[in-house]
């Protein structure tokens, strides 16, 4: 009997794939997406919202707000509990039930419901998010599968941008809900394939270490929430900042795509080089970096502006988020803080298109782009000191 366990457990192990190898990171990646892939389609989904159901800027911002405050309880909650639980079995039914809530969202058309819905939505998303980046902390070198993340996220995200908001007129809302639903599907397919990624035994001299950078991580955390806040701030209305200013959808939804794939090169960059020149200076440069375009996109009557603004901000955007993201890995490898990292992102996520909802009554665009630029140079006074304390640790 024995023998018959172990010979079907060695069947089982062939199928896996390799615990640090490029298939489970991408794995992994397509795992921690699925519960927050609406973010990568934000614009066409605040977009959609308001031509399919005819929601205002305030009803299609709350929407995309109660899905991420969801997410980010959601990411809270798994703080506490990944350590303590079979995280495949609960990615199981994690993904199954954001397959419901999306096929649930596709007959919704009051603004009330679609808040509530999709705060529910965000919460089962958000705990599957969480979960994905505590595995992921558990990988070698947890910077380049965060590559992968942000790779993975930008170019199907891409995709979305470019034919969803076409597609709303045709056959309305669901054509977003469906999106989402065949990524997860996907995301369904892979997760039989990756290893178990128990929590490794933690040295004790390892927990002193961690328990005197309390400052450090607590300014990541800022960070990343800032970071993260400022640029879905503007990334939610763009397309309605484009619209503002007179440019037309035709050229939009490809220049916004393409801003999505060229991104793939700011990801790839961290997958390609990983620490090799530290992470202060690399982060510092892409933040103010980011300020700057951000700043540029008051000129977006000119469509040339704004097509290479949007394609910056995206570069850096896919750049910046492993770094600081691997930043909260270094100091647990249990996966605790990334998860409190994945808490602090959709916290931002979430609070930019809350806040610039707030802002758009009369749709002042100018309040916006102001509002973020100053907001991701607080980002980068923040990051500096963390990142600079690990590149000397090493």
């Amino acid at each position: 009997m024995t023998s018959e366990k172990s010979g079907h457990h060695a069947q089982l192990t062939k199928w896996k794939v390799s615990a640090n190898g490029v298939f489970a990171r991408i794995f992994l990646a397509f795992l921690t997406t699925a519960g927050i892939f609406y973010i990568n389609i934000m614009p066409a989904l605040v977009s959609g919202l308001k031509q399919g159901l005819n929601f205002t800027n305030q009803q299609a911002g709350f929407v995309s707000s109660a899905n991420l405050y969801g997410a980010a309880a959601g990411a809270l909650l798994a703080v506490f509990l990944v350590k303590h639980i079979n995280w495949k079995k609960w990615a199981y039914v994690l993904l199954i039930a954001i397959l419901a809530l999306d096929f649930a969202s596709i007959f919704i058309s009051s603004s009330n419901l679609m808040i509530s819905v999709r705060c529910v939505h965000g919460l089962v998303g958000g705990l599957l998010v969480g979960i994905g980046f505590a595995v992921i902390s558990r990988t070698q070198d947890a910077d380049k599968t965060f590559g992968y993340l942000l790779l993975i996220q930008w170019g199907l995200g891409g995709l979305g941008i470019m034919y969803l908001p076409a597609m709303v007129p045709e056959f309305g809302t669901s054509a977003l809900f469906v999106a989402l639903m065949s990524f997860t599907f996907v995301s369904l397919l892979m997760l039989p394939f990756l290893p178990e990624y128990p929590v490794a035994a933690v040295d004790p001299l390892a927990l002193v270490k961690t328990s005197v950078r309390r400052k450090p991580l607590i300014l990541n955390l800022t960070a990343i929430f800032l970071f993260q806040a400022a640029n879905m701030g503007l990334f939610a209305y763009v397309i309605g900042l484009g619209r503002a200013q007179g440019l037309t959808m035709e050229f939009m939804s490809p220049a916004l795509a393409s801003a999505s794939w060229v991104a793939l090169f700011g990801s790839l960059l961290v997958i390609l080089i990983g620490t090799k020149y530290g992470r202060a200076i690399p982060l510092i440069v892409a933040i103010l970096l980011t300020a700057l375009c951000s700043w540029a996109l008051i000129y977006s009557e000119i469509a040339s502006v704004y097509l290479l603004a949007n394609v910056i901000i995206g570069i850096t955007w896919a750049f910046v988020l492993p770094y600081m993201f691997g930043i909260c890995s270094e100091l647990d490898k249990a996966g605790q803080l990334a998860a409190l990292g994945g808490f602090a992102s959709k916290m931002g996520l979430a609070s930019g298109p809350m806040v610039a909802a707030f802002m758009l009554t009369e749709d002042d665009y100018q309040l916006v782009i102001y509002a973020a630029a100053g907001v991701l140079i607080v980002a980068a006074a923040m990051v500096y000191m963390p990142a600079r304390l690990l590149d000397k640790s090493k």
